[in-house]
């Protein structure tokens, strides 16, 4: 059967030989057993449901083997026998280019040169998963196949629970992922209805089909380093020789290294995991390797009195690396964390005193041993850090939960206050300001003919809109247009593409909807060869309702709301995307953020151009409102430049009060 038949088949007409794993991938950790005797019935039940009755008594105890293995239901019997990764968009089955193009994206997030966990459909992040289990990406295949333009696929935590009849004007997908009634949603309920079968961990870009493999978050780290370097003076003048110390290679966070080369910096990023760091270095996202704390030392003191640029790799723990530098007096510059704390006790952070592999028989065998070490573990790295900060390293939380669960775990991390944590997010001290607050954010495109030369025009094209833009853009965002013209400049000599052929930058509303006109310009009349996706990363001006990230610098209460992300979602269907989708957690954690995002395919028609244009502006203007009714200034400025620039919008603004009569007042 070739791809396209096996693709149409969904579910097989015949029970298909049972798999192994592949040994040479790397796998998701065992997630620890936390259903009971009926649990277990009931989980199986749920999977059974995807197959004929006359499959059940030999899918029945292979299904329970892996429930007991690995603590989920995967389904690897019905792993595809095809290749998954991004093909031209024209070898898809489809009655519709939108969802060939939908399809693109899906095997994009699950080829296993981008996959964290492919086999067991896990994207980034530890547990971020496009479905729960090979049944639904099947049947999900199918429906996009056989689709119409006027029809609507609705996806249920991974489940394609039907297609229903719509209109040409309406979302192709609606994709929800773990939105949970919300007091059901604690760490303990995700386990257990995951396990279960009926939710799962969409992540920000894993579960939305929006994952365009590191690059996106080389891109935003390489932004945030930039600024943090700047903050201490250095950016742009000494680099070179200056150490930037964090963790996590693993999924979205192996670009840190290969971020830190284009800022110019040394960076030193320690996993344990051997599977991700190889696989990094392998896709030249990182120098170099290093197994010992003696020669990571010697080396580090080698390439600081050298003035190098170098990104280190060392297989080990970070907690090892921040008390030995301590010792040896070596100087961190700036120093982050980007291990995947949303998930502390199931993969996402290592605790130094294990090795990996001890590590995952303890959380898998017990949990609240396991947990102690991790607490412990984060006691002495916030230990550790606070002695370098004292010597004047800049430390900034990369929005992982790191500090929050520094906090949970009793570490010396909260401010004098005892409310606030004390140092601050990097929302809160560069991107909230310097970017979200004036409407830059992480704007992505994906050319879906598969061809260099296709990316090679939209980075031109991007360039030039960028460029002209600058000519008459206000002091306050030219250095954000500066520095993404030189991303853009620069991107193609650091092989940043990952599988599709794909780009990101970060624009404001103006930007984005100028550069997706020219875009589909060049689809009408040839210049390109095939329709291009639009998307963005959920972490945006306005896709996300965090309070430990995206919007911790929001400060009037309001932070812990989750009004923006959902407007966004309702406000992006109706004003043209080609599939939306919401969120029950992403990069923070389960229960701790709500994240919408949106995908458009731009087919070089009038209906795409008129589509772009109402939806790209209101999905970024709906963000800045929020943040200037927040009285954030940059937003304020925003807001009002946008609504002298568009008469048709018209924003409530705050007035302002001031601070001495409130504290004249007696309270």
């Amino acid at each position: 059967m070739n791809f396209a038949a096996e693709i149409l088949a969904g579910i097989p007409s015949e029970l298909p030989k049972a798999k192994d794993r592949n040994p040479q991938l790397s796998h998701a950790p065992v997630r620890r057993t936390v259903l009971n005797t009926t649990e277990k019935k009931l989980a199986l039940k749920n999977a059974l449901r995807y197959f004929p009755s006359k499959w059940h008594s030999e899918l029945a105890p292979e299904f329970l083997a892996e429930l007991d293995s690995y603590g989920h239901i995967y389904m690897y019997r019905f792993m595809p026998n095809y290749a998954i990764y991004a093909r031209p968009v024209n070898e898809y089955p489809c009655q519709t280019i939108q969802t060939a193009a939908i399809m693109l994206m899906i095997q994009n997030n699950l080829d296993p040169a981008i996959a964290q966990h492919p086999e067991e459909l896990i994207t980034y992040g530890g547990n971020g998963s496009v479905f729960q289990n090979w049944a639904q990406y099947l049947l999900t295949m199918k429906y996009l196949a056989t689709m119409t333009d006027k029809q609507t696929l609705n996806v249920y935590s991974g489940h394609p629970q039907g297609l229903f009849p719509s209109s040409t004007a309406a979302p192709r997908v609606v994709v929800t992922n773990g939105m949970m009634v919300p007091n059901y949603s604690s760490t303990a309920d995700f386990e257990k209805f995951n396990a279960l079968g009926v939710t799962q961990y969409g992540q920000m870009t894993a579960g939305s089909y929006m994952y365009i493999g590191p690059q996106g978050i080389v891109h935003g780290t390489a932004i945030t380093l930039m600024n943090a370097f700047r903050k201490k003076g250095f950016y742009g003048k000494d680099t070179a020789g200056k150490i930037f110390l964090t963790a996590g290679l693993g999924g979205m966070s192996g670009a840190q290294t290969k971020a830190g080369n284009i800022v110019g910096c040394i960076t030193v990023c320690a996993e344990v995991n051997p599977h991700a760091a190889i696989k990094r270095k392998e896709q030249g996202w990182v120098d170099e390797l290093i197994e010992g704390l003696d020669e990571l030392v010697e080396r580090v003191k080698l390439a600081q009195n050298q003035k190098e640029i170098v990104s280190l790799a060392y297989l080990g723990n970070v907690v090892d690396v921040w008390e030995r530098f301590d010792e040896e007096s070596i100087d961190v510059t700036i120093g982050s964390d980007q291990t995947s704390l949303h998930n502390p006790y199931s993969g996402g952070y290592y605790p130094v005193g294990l090795s990996f592999n001890e590590a995952n028989a303890l959380m898998a065998g017990a949990a609240d041993e396991f947990k102690n070490y991790v607490q412990n573990s984060l006691k002495c790295q916030a230990a550790s850090i606070n002695r370098h900060v004292a010597k004047g390293t800049y430390f900034f939380d990369y929005g992982n939960a790191f500090l929050l669960e520094c906090s949970r775990a009793g570490a010396d991390i909260m401010a004098p206050n005892g409310i606030d944590f004390r140092y601050p997010s990097y929302v809160e001290d560069i991107l909230g300001p310097m970017c979200f607050d004036y409407g830059f954010g992480p704007f992505r495109w994906v050319c879906t003919s598969g061809s260099d030369s296709d990316l090679d025009i939209t980075d031109r094209i991007a360039k030039e809109v960028m460029e002209e833009i600058k000519l008459q853009a206000p002091a306050e965002i030219e250095q954000q247009l500066q520095d993404n013209i030189n991303w853009i400049v620069a991107a193609k000599e650091n092989r940043l593409v990952v599988g599709s052929k794909s780009r990101i930058l970060y624009a404001d509303a103006e930007g984005r909807a100028k550069i997706a006109l020219r875009f589909n310009q060049a689809i009408k009349t040839g210049k390109l060869s095939a329709p291009v996706v639009l998307g963005r990363d959920h972490h945006d001006v306005s896709g996300t309702d965090s309070p430990f990230r995206e919007t911790s610098n929001i400060y009037d209460g309001s932070r812990f709301t989750a009004d923006m992300a959902i407007h966004n979602v309702i406000g992006d269907s109706f004003r043209g995307a080609t599939w939306v989708s919401i969120h029950n957690g992403g990069g923070v954690g389960w229960g701790e953020v709500t994240n919408g995002g949106f995908g458009m395919v731009l087919d070089g028609t009038e209906e795409a151009a008129e589509k772009l244009q109402n939806m790209l502006f209101y999905d970024v203007n709906n963000g800045i409102a929020r943040r200037s009714w927040a009285r954030n200034k940059e937003a304020r400025f925003a807001i009002e430049r946008e609504m002298e620039r568009s008469p048709c919008l018209t924003v409530t603004l705050p007035n302002l009060v001031d601070n001495e009569l409130l504290d004249g007042l007696n309270m």
